[in-house]
């Protein structure tokens, strides 16, 4: 009866042992999820663009008298504007497209007299009489509108102009940090065609790709005048062609290759706001794009469970919507244990160093659908700040970033520079 006994609490012993290792070997359960990470940058192919006037009791230009603006501008960009010949039908001034160049080819700004760049043109839409105070406003309309072309020396109707650089000096000078200021200052007084310059519109494009976005923002010769340039060009009214250009102007940026890391723990592994930049690779990713340093140097840290650097198929980076197109997108599928958190990175491309990246305790990976509340908006501290989009030293505007060393902050919106949309109106992620 006693073996009975000792057998059976023997036996049962070794159930519950059984059980008790079991369970003790239980792996944590696995789950799969995708995230996703997407450009939804609604873009604009101008970065600035603005409107200029005289300041005297009338808004014109006079003989003798200047205006000026400035404006922030990188390697190939150009700017243009337009203002009324003001005692004319219907002429007009203006660089030749794509505008005046402002950085010399070994890369200093272009400084001095600029006035070469500038021409006449007729905007086609009024039949031209002899210039000067005498023109009626606005005068005859063509019998059908004629393209725009360049007046050179005489125009359709007979009558004489001088070149635009003895009517109009054009003066750049650089400020530092990638600005400019150009001023104009009107000298046809005591010439053959003194006029008054009419209030004006200037842009300057973005820049990708080594490729202007927008080319002809205000007039392209040969072609129909348009967006407002008529109420310039025969009245010199700027309000119609000032609204399409604001319309054209506000943000443009791709986003770098996407560092996406799964880890365990509850602290970011690869930085913290506050804490100047570990040298770990991090640098490389908010300065020029490139995160794989950062993603080798991820791979080795204790509780790094993966690292993946995710790449647009098409086009490397993220692009941003354009014209309505959809902007660019990335998936990857992740292997997830109860616990996992889920950090993101991915450069602001036109910027010096800012970067994009999981906040706080960065995402749960037991969440699932939009999670784009958590991505927050960085400067990494290793790189001077300029103009987003307009800076000489921006690595992806064929500059070189001029180093410094502050600690990790968020960019503030308004920043010093412009005002950014919300961050989930540029990134959003999901995860599903």
């Amino acid at each position: 009866m006693k073996k009975n006994i000792i057998r059976s609490v023997a036996a049962a012993c070794t159930v519950v042992l059984m059980a008790s290792c079991n369970k003790g070997n239980e792996m944590p359960e696995m789950q799969t999820s995708t995230i996703t990470i997407e450009n939804v940058l609604d873009s604009r192919p101008l970065v600035e663009s603005g409107m200029f006037k005289g300041t005297g009791a009338q808004p014109v230009v006079l003989p003798g008298q200047s205006v000026s603006f400035s404006f922030y501008a990188a390697k190939n960009q150009r700017l243009t504007f337009a203002t009324m010949y003001g005692w004319s039908n219907d002429l007009f001034f203006a660089p030749e497209n794509p505008g005046i160049q402002l950085y010399n080819n070994d890369g200093s700004p272009v400084t001095g007299d600029v006035s070469a760049q500038i021409k006449l043109w007729d905007n086609g839409t009024r039949v031209n009489q002899a210039p000067g105070a005498a023109v009626m406003h606005p005068g005859v309309a063509e019998a059908g509108p004629k393209n725009i072309k360049v007046v050179s020396g005489m125009d359709d109707a007979g009558n004489a102009y001088l070149p635009a650089s003895q009517l109009m000096q054009a003066t750049l000078s650089y400020n530092g940090n990638s600005q400019f200021t150009l001023t104009l200052k009107n000298v046809s007084g005591g010439t053959a065609n003194e006029t008054p310059f009419s209030p004006g519109v200037w842009a300057v494009s973005y820049v990708a790709g080594g490729n202007l976005l927008l080319q002809e923002p205000i007039y392209a010769a040969g072609k129909l005048s348009m967006n407002g340039l008529t109420n310039i060009a025969e009245m010199g009214d700027v309000t119609v062609l000032n609204q399409y250009l604001t319309s054209q102007t506000g943000i443009f940026t791709p986003l770098s290759p996407v560092l996406v890391v799964v880890y365990a723990g509850m602290a970011n592994p690869f930085y913290k706001t506050g804490e100047n930049d570990r040298g770990e690779g991090l640098k490389d990713l908010a300065q020029k794009g490139n995160a794989d340093i950062l993603a080798a140097a991820l791979k080795t840290k204790p509780g790094v469970k993966s690292v993946y650097v995710l790449k647009d198929a098409a086009n490397t980076v993220l692009l941003p919507m354009i014209n309505g197109a959809a902007g660019g997108k990335v998936s990857q599928q992740l292997s997830l244990q109860t616990g996992d958190r889920i950090a993101v990175a991915t450069m602001y491309g036109f910027s010096n160093d800012w970067f994009f990246a999981t906040m706080g305790n960065d995402i749960d990976g037991s969440q699932t659908g939009d999670v784009s509340a958590s991505i927050g908006l960085f400067d990494n501290g290793t790189a001077m700040s300029q103009y987003p989009g307009a800076g000489v030293t921006q690595a992806n505007l064929a500059g070189t970033p001029l180093q410094e060393s502050k600690a990790i902050e968020a960019v503030p919106n308004p920043n010093a520079y412009n005002t950014l949309p919300a961050i989930t109106k540029m990134i959003k992620v999901t995860l599903q």
